[in-house]
């Protein structure tokens, strides 16, 4: 038997390293990377302008400085075409940085929301193929924030950050090179500094990335919350559970408050730090410079310069704990994201063999498990081309799990299904479940018009489809006392409808898939007596022709199938019509009894 402990662990996702990540990132921003480098080319024409504006600025000082001392206390006389067109330089570098930067923005904002845009559809994509043993272990809240938050905060990192962290690297070697052409000895002060700034940078990251892949996870326990909260808040109110829920919420809110304060705050050392180490910088630059300008080693324009690239050298080292917030966040969000895109999928079939009807289905010694603890050991049937066959039996005897495993919602431990002899394991997902169709206990409707909700059983439906359908599944009388008829819009859960309503549209929905295989998984058993007689004649109609397994708990509504399986604690313990097992006296008999003596008290 399979390890399904060990199983469980492979569908657990995986830290990845910073560069497993990027390589995955890679792949999505491959097919929109035109864009992505001629944004970051704007970006690099950018930093040069930016670079070339003290130099500039620098030179009108001068300028005027040697004009002045040209005179000896005479006359100024200021050298305006030289100014002016050092001033027109300066105009033109002045507009070749925003008209860069505009350019940067827009197409490095185009590249990157296409690649969120492909991120989010293969999250989607992952999801419709992960096996269902998944989600038995996982909140859908974890799912929201993966294809949510996680990838809105790759996409801000990769809008504000990006550019910044390519700027922050090119203006800072730029400007040391301009710096050391301007003044070694002033250089060579700054450069000091620098190995103190980036222990003190690779320090806290190293200790605050953990904090961030919490926060990551804080965030997601907290949408989990919330998503059930929200999902059972009849049930909070009806117990005046209200403060339980508050104290759920406040427990995840406390959690993520905490993680973020602590990844925030410590993140963001890295700015002061570095900041009253360049101002020490400048301080000494300052002295050092005056000193040689009054001796007439360098000109006044040539400090003004170096300062000001001191200031502009400040601007992406004080940014530092900004990037380095975004970035540790991306990689803690690109790390779920990714990690999940790795989870092992379902085992892909190409069907070798189609199959156009229905001759037979035989479950052949199946042996099946959730955990290492067996719950199946040796079930075997055979059902007959469009039988009705009846699950029955005790809450968690293993009635459903019989038709996932049909469905193959699992995989089996050992033994096989057969469709017509063939099985089931070689025909493909999509081919298999074409084959059956589903009307559960708990109807699922989504939000939007009743026609929408029909027209999901297939596509091409045409419209005496659709009112045949309406007609056989007994829906008639309800669409008539809707006041947009078909068009009605269904709420959240389409709670403008009663249980046996919704029921009744499943059931007509199932019609129009015109399915081979039919499961009604406890269908009838939350319908108020007004519509069950309507529900019973709708179910007599669609299970015509068809081969149908019943998960019933009414058994008065089973007493016809042609062949009844009573299950429990997972084995099949009894099999035969109603008459045969009432005769046997056993498990079927006393539930039969029992249900028909509660009948009679309550008659009573």
């Amino acid at each position: 038997m399979p390890n399904k402990q060990a199983a469980q662990t492979d569908l657990m996702p995986k830290n990845l390293t910073f560069s497993q990540c990027l390589k995955h990132l890679y792949r999505f921003i491959r097919p929109n990377q035109k864009k992505l480098w001629a944004g970051l080319l704007m970006v690099v024409v950018a930093n040069l302008t930016y670079i070339a504006m003290p130099v500039a600025e620098g030179r009108i000082t001068s300028q005027l400085q040697l004009d002045v001392s040209a005179a000896n206390g005479g006359p100024i006389h200021i050298q305006m075409p030289v100014i002016g067109q050092l001033i027109l330089a300066l105009f033109m570098i002045y507009l070749i940085k925003i008209s860069s930067q505009f350019l940067s923005t827009i197409w490095m904002t185009d590249a990157i929301q296409k690649t969120m845009f492909d991120l989010r559809n293969a999250i989607e994509v992952k999801i419709n193929h992960l096996p269902v043993s998944y989600f038995d272990t996982h909140k859908t809240g974890d799912l929201l924030s993966r294809i949510t938050n996680d990838v809105e905060t790759v996409s801000n990192a990769l809008q504000q950050t990006l550019a910044r962290i390519i700027g922050t690297i090119l203006s800072t070697t730029l400007i040391l090179i301009m710096m050391f052409t301007i003044s070694r000895p002033m250089f060579w002060m700054v450069v000091a500094g620098m190995p103190l700034i980036v222990l003190i940078s690779v320090g806290i990251v190293r200790k605050t990335q953990p904090i961030f892949d919490a926060q990551q996870e804080a965030l997601a326990k907290l949408n989990g919350t919330v998503n059930e909260m929200y999902g059972g808040l009849g049930e909070i109110m009806i117990y005046n559970q209200q403060d339980y829920a508050k104290n759920a919420f406040n427990e995840a809110n406390e959690r993520l408050f905490k993680t973020s304060f602590k990844a925030q705050a410590f993140s963001g050392q890295i700015g002061p730090w570095t900041t009253v180490i360049i101002y020490v910088e400048i301080a000494c630059c300052c002295l050092y410079g005056l000193l040689q300008v009054v001796s007439g080693a360098m000109l006044l324009g040539s400090v003004q310069a170096f300062i000001r690239y001191i200031w502009n050298l400040n601007d992406p080292i004080s940014q530092l704990s900004q990037l380095s917030s975004a970035v540790q966040s991306a990689f803690s969000g690109m790390n779920r994201l990714f990690s999940f895109l790795d989870l092992d999928e379902e085992e892909q079939t190409i069907t070798q063999k189609p199959i156009e009807t229905i001759e037979d289905i035989d479950f052949r010694h199946i042996r099946f498990s959730y955990t290492d603890k067996p719950l199946m050991e040796d079930v075997s049937f055979h059902v007959d081309q469009n039988q009705t066959v009846a699950i029955v039996g005790h809450t968690g005897a293993g009635k459903t799990t019989l038709t996932n495993l049909l469905e193959r919602y699992y995989p089996v431990d050992g033994g096989q299904i057969a469709i017509n002899g063939q099985n089931i394991n070689d025909l493909s997902f999509e081919d298999l479940r074409d084959l059956i169709g589903l009307v559960l206990q708990d109807p699922w409707l989504f939000e939007g018009t009743i026609e929408a909700n029909l027209r999901y059983a297939k596509d091409g439906l045409s419209k005496e489809q659709i009112q045949k359908a309406i007609e056989t599944a007994r829906l008639t009388e309800t669409l008539a006392h809707l006041p947009d008829g078909l068009q009605t819009q269904l709420s959240e859960d389409a709670q403008n409808l009663s249980q046996g309503e919704k029921q009744l549209l499943t059931i007509a929905r199932a019609l129009l898939k015109d399915p081979k295989i039919l499961i009604l998984d406890e269908a009838t058993s939350s319908v108020d007596t007004r519509l069950e007689k309507r529900l019973q004649a709708a179910m007599t109609e669609v299970m015509k022709n068809r081969t149908c397994f019943v998960i019933a708990h009414r058994l008065s509504t089973i007493l016809n199938a042609d062949l009844i399986l009573v299950m429990d604690h997972g084995d099949l313990v009894e099999s035969g019509t109603h008459q045969e097992l009432l005769a046997k006296g056993g498990i079927y008999a006393n539930l039969y009894n029992s249900q028909f003596q509660d009948a009679n008290d309550q008659e009573n």
